[in-house]
């Protein structure tokens, strides 16, 4: 009766409650355990039937299951959830943890790999049998047994502080609301904003209009409003969240450190210099300094023009809103004033030509022409009432996967926007299991009767977020351990996404998206001509606002002590003394938000994004030498790159589809980073 332990359909998020959880995954670990005693009894030689796809099933329940858990408490945080999501999260991480620290398990992957049954395995099962072995090693198999237990202690407790620092934020980022009464204070902001704004006021039983530190409420402030003050109020607030500036139990400050501590801790447990090396053994990416290197060269060409921008930018301001002294809480305000002046067009003019079901529709319409396949609204329990459901099916009706779509910001939902699997794909012996996926945005819900309009840059996300489910929902591979994105390097794992954003760029992508959400009229061409030219604005300081996040993360998890002589503030002060143009306030505390590496995936892994974009750029850059919309490079890219998922490495795929290695020219093109170079 436990719809937790229901594997042969969908979660059944209504069903779910969270006296469920600890019920459920106590009673599948049980049995996995049970499991793995009688499979390591067991003296028959070990093969893939007889061994390695019993596991796989008995893993595999304990990810449907604890799966919708995690994502629930992502997306309908509650007391409740949250507490026993807290509570079960130990359990799981020991689990895994023994299992990666189970010498007997590794001894019958290596009896597995030298037996002559390996030869005759498939390219994905002895890529996964691969992927064991080396994982083996580093989960601490080989560690004798008391640095074991201290290896299981520090895995449980960088679980429970990951869980934490989540949280925190999350609970600081909903604490803060501000009402405001006059209008005459919000000149500037657009209509639907202060719309918006209005109607959340109301529903707290205020007058005048509620602002919050959720970032479709936050940034039109940042962005439009003309008055400084509140610009520089909200920015505090928020370059503050999670910090010693707010309520003590909040504070992201210690748990950071002691992150930091202990993955340096567990990387020389397991015989590495630090956690960025131990980070790396399974990317592509060889060593930190080659990453750090990489960082530095692309700083190198992008630094001429951040300057360039800044100075822009600081005469300007002085010019026209009348700014002397421009601070970070001006930038985003004097950055829109001017490409509205240069380009002659404003992000809120493009925004009314993005509704929802203009933008939808057009998505889907690219990708059912670049990999033959269609896309239509499917059935599904859901979360919430605003989450959608799709079924991808191919030109002979072939249902190929399935996704749900979680677009609007909400308090009981994290920040950010991310990709996340449900079920992947496998053969059975009733045949293939459909992989299904959750896309989750946090864009402006529809306000005043219209569809929600998005800004283009909303739009490039969840082009972005499409890309990553699409890798994920269009993989032909039918062993689970290599299928969609498991068992891609964690630095080539952008790819897919990334090179989706290039379309948002393509007139004859861009124009058959487009709805004027009052008019009705298409986007003008002159406007289009406008934004691209304006594509670049600024690029030169956001590249290095990139590099800057990922130096300080690969430095921080390489050469950094934490609790040393230097504090992480004070690492992130020395990367911007070395690579930024525009240095924040003392007050600001961007670590304390910085869940990609304190709560993520990310951890010694931000470059990812810039390492992936070289590849993305260069394989787009086939697209554009053969035709955005060409049907044949687009089945190219399917079976090269979506299709084989992590049953390759990640370079012979790239290589596979563009018929050589990645060159950073077509990312220096495309960010505008090169010719003007060359010129001078």
């Amino acid at each position: 009766m436990n719809p937790l332990l229901n594997f042969t359909g969908l979660p059944r998020f209504a069903e779910i409650k969270p006296e469920h959880v600890a019920p459920a995954i106590e009673q599948l670990l049980d049995e996995n355990r049970a499991l793995i005693e009688k499979l390591l009894a067991d003296p028959v030689l070990p093969t893939w039937q007889n061994f390695v796809a019993p596991m796989e099933d008995a893993n595999e329940r304990v990810s449907r299951a604890w799966g919708p858990v995690g994502h629930l408490n992502a997306v309908m945080n509650s007391p409740e959830l949250r507490e026993v999501y807290n509570a079960t999260l130990p359990k799981i991480t020991q689990y895994y943890a023994e299992l990666g620290q189970n010498l007997a398990l590794f001894r019958k992957f290596k009896t597995l790999r030298n037996s002559p049954e390996f030869a005759g395995l498939s390219a994905a099962r002895k890529k996964i049998i691969e992927n064991e072995l080396r994982d083996f090693r580093l989960g601490g198999a080989e560690l004798p047994d008391d640095k074991k237990a201290r290896y299981l202690e520090i895995q449980e407790r960088l679980s429970e502080l990951s869980s934490r620092f989540s949280d925190n934020l999350l609970d600081a980022t909903n604490d803060y609301t501000l009402v405001i009464e006059s209008s005459d204070e919000l000149s500037g902001l657009p209509a639907d904003a202060l719309q918006a704004a209005q109607e959340a006021a109301q529903e707290k039983g205020k007058t005048g209009w509620l602002f919050t530190l959720k970032a479709p409420s936050y940034m039109p402030i940042m962005q439009y409003a003309d008055n400084r003050a509140l610009r520089e109020k909200m920015y505090r607030v928020y370059g503050t969240r999670a910090s010693e500036f707010g309520k003590p139990e909040w504070d992201n400050t210690p748990l950071m450190e002691e992150i930091v501590r202990l993955r340096g801790e567990e990387a020389q447990l397991l015989g590495f210099a630090n956690f960025g090396e131990l980070s790396l053994a399974s990317k592509m990416a060889n060593t930190p300094q080659q990453v750090v290197e990489f960082m530095r060269e692309l700083a190198q060409r992008a630094r001429p023009f951040a300057d360039k921008d800044l100075a822009e930018l600081r005469e300007f301001a002085r010019a026209k809103p009348g700014i002397d002294d421009l601070q970070s809480w001006d930038v985003s305000y004097a950055s829109e004033k001017l490409r509205e002046q240069r380009y002659a067009f404003s992000e809120q003019e493009v925004k009314q030509y993005f509704p929802e079901d203009a933008v939808l529709p057009g998505m889907f319409k690219l990708v059912e022409t670049l990999y033959g396949l269609r896309i239509k609204p499917g059935v599904a329990p859901v979360w919430h009432d605003d989450v959608r459901f799709f079924d991808i099916r191919d030109a002979q009706g072939q249902l190929v996967g399935q996704f749900y779509l979680d677009m609007y910001a909400r308090n009981s939902k994290r920040g950010g926007a991310w990709m996340d699997d449900v079920i992947g794909r496998r053969r059975l012996a009733t045949g293939i299991q459909t992989p299904v996926a959750y896309l989750n945005c946090n864009f402006s819900a529809p306000v005043g009767g219209k569809p929600a309009v998005f800004t283009h840059d909303e739009v490039i996300t969840l082009f972005h977020e499409f890309g990553h489910g699409l890798h994920h929902l269009l993989t032909e591979v039918e062993d689970l351990g290599v299928s969609g994105i498991n068992g891609v390097e964690w630095d080539a794992v952008e790819l897919p996404s990334q090179f989706m954003e290039n379309f948002c760029w393509e007139w004859e992508v861009l124009h058959g998206m487009t709805r004027h959400v009052d008019t009705g009229e298409k986007l003008p061409r002159a406007l289009f001509d406008k934004m691209l030219a304006a594509k670049n604005f600024q690029s030169g300081l956001q590249t290095l606002r990139q590099i800057e996040f990922s130096l300080f993360d690969m430095l921080m998890h390489s050469n950094f002590e934490a609790g040393g002589g230097k504090s992480i503030l004070q690492l992130l002060d020395e990367v911007r003394a070395e690579v930024a143009v525009m240095i924040p306030p003392a007050f600001h505390r961007f670590p304390h938000s910085f869940s990609h590496i304190f709560s993520g995936g990310y951890a010694a892994g931000y470059y990812s994004y810039k390492w992936a974009e070289v590849l993305s750029a260069d394989a787009y850059s086939m697209f554009e030498e053969n035709g955005v919309l060409n049907p044949d490079v687009g089945a190219r890219f399917r079976s090269e790159i979506l299709a084989v998922g992590g049953s390759r490495d990640a370079m012979q795929s790239f290589s596979a589809f563009r018929g050589r290695e990645p060159s950073m020219d077509a990312l220096l093109r495309h960010n505008g980073l090169l010719e003007t170079r060359e010129e001078k």
